[in-house]
């Protein structure tokens, strides 16, 4: 996470060391991940990730909905529970291209049906 966290809210993201500048781009900066890094799809494939619980997520996971086309893909860093008893919502990191980056309380994956799940990544550095 040191490497999202450094960014912080609103920090314009826009490119970084050869990155995209979307969100899956911005998870394959802040894992360290060889650039310009996997798309969405990509990073929930088993090359770079395990599928795990919503409920299990730790610092560092992602959060992704990889159906649909590259308009409604997207990835999300996990932080951390809002309340870690109830687990209703969560901390992340999100990159919005054209926009920037923002650290923010989100909800995604947490409904029933929803498309977005939880994944572990392999490879951190």
């Amino acid at each position: 996470m040191p490497r999202a966290s450094v960014l912080g809210r609103h920090a314009g993201y826009r490119t970084h060391g050869g990155y995209r500048t979307d969100c899956s781009g911005y998870a394959s900066m802040a894992l360290a991940l060889s650039k310009p890094g996997p798309n969405t799809v990509g990073l929930a494939s088993k090359t770079y990730s395990t599928r795990i619980s919503m409920a299990s997520l730790q610092t560092g996971d992602l959060v992704i909905d990889a159906t649909g086309n590259n308009h409604t893909r997207h990835v999300v860093i996990f932080e951390r529970w809002v309340n870690s008893k109830t687990k209703k919502s969560y901390w992340a990191y999100e990159q919005h291209g054209g926009y920037g980056t923002d650290h923010r309380v989100l909800t995604y994956g947490l409904s029933s049906g929803s498309q977005y799940h939880a994944y572990r990544p392999k490879k951190i550095r």
